[in-house]
């Protein structure tokens, strides 16, 4: 069955990734030797709304860069991969924003400056209401200020478009519950979703325990990846996991942005939400073949080369 063709507006940053290879991550106080450098479009807004575009979704980013060089190299990769420059805002004397990302055979860390990323304001927001209104989906993370994510996700409510929440990076001091109470969809990985409700995930009977007390106090539903093992949410208050692919892994770094946007790929589609999430872990473990965040997205048709007819959960 071939996807609907409906709009995932997606709001969230834009970053000049610089990566840094390395054979281990380096401990605190050390220095190593790195094997090479590169440069590379991210951000997880930008990469996010890449992997939707190369899915073959209608997707708009809604972001902000600096007026610098890295700022024009973002707009112009954005354009490369089919995404419209329309509501991306150019910030005056401020700096796009960058991410230092090391990264090792088995793992990797990232800094991040946000730049232009922190310029979001309502007034700002506001000027993208037009776009907020028009989608099906608004998907948003946490490189932006909540409070800008806040007033979108008050924007798509007023038009009844769903919202989801990637909520990364995950804030020391939580996520205001203003917020939360206009989320639709929360997608933390499990490290997040530990830091968010303060206890213990490590088992499945955990999990579904924290996410029952969790949905029952805010009232939206809760898809927590989980790396190899891929992705887990309630059904009918019981715990169910859709499968990761087993593939060779080369980076990591971009399959939260591949899951969240292929997730909400699906769902902009219409699908059951276990086929939304199966699609998404698939793609999600595709993405991590390749270094670089969206150089290993992949397109549609990879995807369900690689998936049987009927999804199953385990």
């Amino acid at each position: 069955m071939e996807p609907l063709n409906r709009k995932v507006v997606v709001f969230g940053s834009l970053n000049m990734d610089i990566v840094v290879s390395v054979d281990r991550l380096p401990q605190a106080g050390e220095t190593v030797t790195a094997r090479g450098s590169r440069l590379l479009p991210g951000g997880k807004g930008a990469n996010q709304a890449v992997a939707l575009a190369r899915l073959g979704a209608d997707a708009v980013l809604v972001g902000a860069v600096g007026d610098d060089e890295f700022g024009v190299r973002l707009v112009e990769a954005a354009r490369q991969e089919g995404l419209s420059a329309e509501a991306i805002r150019i910030v005056p004397s401020t700096p796009s924003g960058t991410a230092m990302i090391y990264h090792a055979p088995s793992d990797n860390c990232i800094a991040v400056v946000p730049g232009a990323n922190a310029c979001w304001d309502a007034e700002l927001v506001a000027s993208c209401h037009e776009m907020i209104a028009g989608g099906t989906i608004v998907l948003a993370q946490l490189e932006l200020p909540w409070q800008a994510v806040a007033r979108a996700f008050e924007l798509a409510r007023q038009h009844g478009v769903r919202t989801v929440l990637n909520p990364a990076p995950a804030p020391a001091s939580g996520i205001p519950e203003s917020l939360l109470r206009l989320t639709d969809i929360l997608t933390p990985n499990e490290s997040e979703f530990r830091a968010l409700c303060g206890r213990d995930c490590d088992t499945d009977e955990l999990l579904e325990a924290a996410l029952l007390e969790w949905e029952a106090a805010y009232g939206h539903r809760v898809l927590v990846t989980r790396g190899a093992i891929g992705a887990s949410y309630l059904e009918a208050g019981h715990l169910r996991t859709v499968p990761s692919l087993a593939v060779e892994v080369a980076d990591t770094t971009g399959a939260g942005d591949t899951f969240n946007g292929a997730l909400c790929f699906g769902l902009a589609s219409d699908w059951p939400f276990e086929r939304a999430a199966h699609f998404a872990a698939a793609a999600a473990s595709l993405s991590v073949t390749q270094l670089g965040a969206q150089a290993g997205m992949p397109t549609f048709a990879a995807v369900m080369r690689r998936l049987s007819p009927e999804p199953q959960s385990i």
